[in-house]
Parts: structure tokens; C-alpha cells; sequence
């Protein structure tokens, strides 16, 4: 009995282990997020109403898919990972997984999540394998090369919301796309400020792997800062499209306007003081940005007559 109940634990921390290894290899809490812009920007779209059956399908669908590309973006680093002080323990770097059942997890779940995308929409899928593409073929390699991989990585950031705007095309049906690239354009600018904080903290990290991530070459710089700068500060008037396009009311309008201040707010403390604490305050801003933003703006949402 002692021996049967040994058998049992060592295979639950097996599979638990296992289970664990898989969550790291989706980096769940960044696709959370990711399939959040997704499932927000459907629900914002004017035809739709809340669905839990079809929300939850894109979740799934939307989780697959993200899954899939970052998968791929660990298997391509799996070697660079394991240099990192932060992403040595990944599943793949760290030799618990292999690369071959790494390659299978991400073609089955790719193939899945586009499966589900296409009972959406076909532009949700091939937006969505564009997606794919772009951040686990390009965008991983390019880190390496120019730091103008940031922009690229931007495009497949910023796809989620364009991608559940058009899930909620129905054939048959008259259907515009500008709610969509306003949604792609407020999450597309959001990338830099956020994206540079993070390379700012983790700087050293990122260099001692050859990852070229900021617009200087020699690191966190005034120019740096002042393209984060620059880049909050045309987050305002993308803010104020949701509104001027019937998408959300002026309740959700002056949220936006307030967390964009605040973007800038706390950018400008950062050219100013050129250190790490205000480097975190632009990160941990941006963290809470899009929550606050998204939400409100579904909140606020303008039903059609």
C-alpha cells in the first residue's frame, strides 16, 4: 500500500511539473494579456453582444495561437534563454523539455488556435498566422540584429485587437475595419514606452545575451528616454479616436486621457532622472494601462440602435 501510494505521488508531481513546464513555455501570464486585447476588442465591436460560449471559444482559440508563437520564440533562444538570469528555468533552456516536443506542442496548438479563428472569421485566421509568423520567425530572430526588432515586434503586439475586431465579422453583413486599427494603434503605441522600460531595468540581462533592444547602442540613453517621450505623447490623441468613432462614450474618453497623461507623466520622469526606479514606475504603469483603458472603453461601449 505504502508502495502503490509512492507510485501515485511521484506520478502526480510528474504530471503537475509537467503541467507547470507547459504554462512556461505559453508565458501564460503574457498571453492572458495578449488574448485580453483580443476578447475585449470583439466585445467592442458594434454587432456583438456578450456571448459566454463564444467568448470563452476565442479565449481558447486566441491562447492556442499565442501559445503557439511563443513557444516557437523559445525554442529559437532556447540557448540565449539559457544565459539569462531571468529565463533560465524555462522549460526548453533548461533541458526539461526538448525542442522536438517543444516543435509539436507549438504545431498542434498553432493549427488548433487557427482552426477556432476561422469558425470566427477567415480574416481572424490568416490575421492571427500573420501574427505568428511575424513574432516567432521574425521578430525572435531580428532581436539579435537591430533594435528596430522592436518595432517589428510591435505589429504582432498590437494584432490581437485587430484580430478580435474582425472575429466579429459575420458573412453577409456590412462591416467596417476602423474600429479595429484604432484599437491596433492605442495597443501598437503602448508597446514602446512599456517595451523600453522593461530593456531599461533588464538591460544588462538583455546585453549579455546579444539582444539589441533599444534605439541607442549605448543603452539606456537621453534618446531613449525621449522616444518613450515621444511615443506616450501620441497615445493622447489616439485616446481620443474611440470616441470621436462612436466606439466608446466621453466616460471611457477621459479615462484614456487621464492613463495617457500619466504615461507621459511618468516617461518624463524617466528623461529626467535617466535611473532604474523610474524605468519601473513606466513599467509598472504600462502594466495596469491597458487593463484600466480596455475596460473601460467596453464599459462605456455605444450600442448601436
Amino acid at each position: 500500500m505504502q508502495e502503490k501510494n509512492s507510485i501515485s505521488n511521484s506520478t502526480s508531481f510528474v504530471l503537475a511539473s509537467k503541467v507547470k513546464d507547459y504554462f512556461l513555455l505559453i508565458k501564460f501570464t503574457l498571453s492572458f494579456t495578449v488574448v485580453f486585447s483580443t476578447v475585449i476588442s470583439y466585445l467592442l465591436a458594434p454587432n456583438i453582444r456578450f456571448d459566454l460560449l463564444q467568448v470563452l471559444l476565442l479565449f481558447v482559440g486566441g491562447m492556442l495561437v499565442t501559445g503557439s508563437a511563443n513557444a516557437v520564440n523559445q525554442i529559437l533562444e532556447k540557448d540565449t534563454d539559457a544565459r539569462m538570469f531571468r529565463t533560465r528555468l524555462r522549460p526548453v533552456s533548461s533541458g526539461r523539455m526538448s525542442t522536438q516536443e517543444a516543435w509539436i506542442f507549438a504545431g498542434i496548438a498553432g493549427g488548433l488556435g487557427l482552426l477556432i479563428m476561422y469558425t470566427f472569421s477567415p480574416e481572424a485566421a490568416g490575421l492571427s498566422l500573420l501574427s505568428l509568423v511575424l513574432y516567432g520567425f521574425v521578430y525572435t530572430p531580428l532581436k539579435k540584429i537591430n533594435s528596430i526588432a522592436v518595432l517589428v515586434g510591435a505589429i504582432p503586439g498590437a494584432l490581437p485587437c485587430l484580430i478580435g475586431w474582425v472575429a466579429s465579422f459575420t458573412e453577409g453583413t456590412e462591416h467596417s475595419w476602423t474600429g479595429g486599427w484604432i484599437l491596433f494603434a492605442i495597443q501598437f503605441l503602448w508597446q514602446f514606452p512599456h517595451f523600453w522600460a522593461i530593456a531599461w531595468v533588464a538591460h544588462k540581462d538583455y546585453s549579455a545575451a546579444g539582444f539589441k533592444l533599444l534605439p541607442s547602442d549605448k543603452g539606456p540613453t537621453k534618446f531613449t528616454a525621449l522616444q518613450g517621450v515621444m511615443y506616450s505623447a501620441l497615445m493622447i490623441p489616439v485616446g481620443m479616436l474611440p470616441f470621436m468613432y462612436h466606439i466608446s462614450g466621453s466616460v471611457s474618453m477621459w479615462i484614456l486621457l487621464g492613463c495617457n497623461v500619466w504615461m507621459v507623466y511618468v516617461s518624463i520622469l524617466l528623461l529626467l532622472k535617466m535611473d532604474i526606479p523610474s524605468a519601473r514606475k513606466v513599467m509598472f504603469s504600462s502594466y495596469f494601462y491597458l487593463m484600466i483603458v480596455f475596460l473601460s472603453m467596453y464599459a462605456d461601449k455605444i450600442k448601436p440602435h
